[in-house]
């Protein structure tokens, strides 16, 4: 059965916004493989970049289910975590040796911490220095790890944010609504004065509205016949820059 959500007829009023931040407001300048094959062949390896972006997703996706929210109630880190994954990726593509792994693992955790590999995706500054100049509190909800408040330092975005929630310093995820009510509690606004922008259908739009919020959802290059007949057009911005025109202080 096709849900129906409130359409905005008017100006949205509102006291909170939040943001996802990956492919949102930054991307990565290069694919993972790329990346990956880059630091192996420092190393003296060679692997294909097509490879190694197949295996990350299988070895992400393999750890995300064994480990949720970083593995912190199985003790680990998010960077221990993090390692796992980059390992186990080039396992996958052939190279065992792990004298050599995590040397290569290392460094790729803290590149991935730098401006060097994400981007601001267009209007994304523009966009965020608008809304702050409107008076809204702004904040980050991300599944993200520990480096994110780095990451965005390093990219000029930090100073826009009044907080940055990720599953490591709450204790859930998106699509979790308490990460939103978390959300919600710390900034002393009511659900109704509250939104969220996202990329992602279940994480940064139902989620959100399942915490009485309201939500946004970016246009991407993703295939989106799974959801798009069940969110208004009102509610999809086919660019950053679309937002503050619908939005004013409440």
């Amino acid at each position: 059965m096709r849900r129906t959500f409130k359409c905005y007829a008017t100006m949205l009023k509102l006291r909170l916004l939040t943001w996802d931040v990956k492919d949102t407001l930054l991307r990565l300048r290069i694919p993972v493989g790329e990346s990956y094959a880059a630091e192996a062949q420092a190393h003296g390896l060679q692997v294909e970049a097509e490879v190694l972006n197949r295996t990350f997703h299988w070895a992400y996706q393999a750890q995300a289910q064994r480990f949720p929210n970083y593995g912190q109630d199985r003790g680990l880190s998010s960077k221990q975590w993090w390692l796992d994954v980059v390992m186990e990726t080039f396992r996958l593509s052939g190279v065992h040796e792990d004298k050599v792994l995590l040397p290569i693992a290392e460094k790729l955790y803290y590149d991935y911490c730098s401006n060097r590999t994400w981007e601001l995706l267009p209007g994304a500054s523009k966009t965020l220095q608008q809304c702050r100049q409107l008076g809204i509190c702004m904040g980050v909800i991300s599944n993200f790890d520990r480096r994110l408040p780095e990451i965005l330092a390093q990219c000029g975005l930090q100073q826009h944010f009044e907080f940055v929630l990720s599953p490591e310093n709450v204790g859930f995820a998106k699509p979790d609504k308490r990460i939103f009510l978390e959300a919600l509690r710390i900034s002393g606004v009511p659900p109704p004065l509250a939104a969220h922008v996202g990329d992602d259908y279940m994480n940064d739009y139902r989620a959100p509205r399942e915490a009485g919020m309201h939500s946004f959802l970016i246009m991407t290059a993703r295939k989106t016949d799974s959801w798009e007949a069940e969110v208004p057009q009102e509610h999809i911005l086919s660019t950053l820059t679309d937002l503050p025109s619908l939005i004013e202080k409440g």
